[in-house]
């Protein structure tokens, strides 16, 4: 089973100077991408929280199906 794009990343609030806040979020082997538009350094802390979350749960939600065998059917 693969893992989460994100399962690995790093988060660190910035500040924007006049613009408020962002999160930097550092993923293995790729350049950093810059989140903005936070009003307060608090506000960035609970997007963060919120994406971890969410990461989590896509990571626990996934499962591997696999297609059955196709079944006779009677008519």
């Amino acid at each position: 089973m693969r893992t989460h794009p994100y399962a690995e990343a790093v988060y660190e609030v910035v500040s924007l100077d006049a613009d408020g806040f962002g999160v930097k979020v550092s993923l293995p082997d790729v350049s950093p991408t810059l989140v903005s538009g936070f009003e307060t350094a608090a506000a960035a802390e609970a997007w963060i929280a919120s994406h971890k979350s969410r990461v989590q749960e896509q990571s626990q939600a996934k499962k591997v199906f696999r297609r059955s065998a196709p079944t006779a059917t009677t008519h």
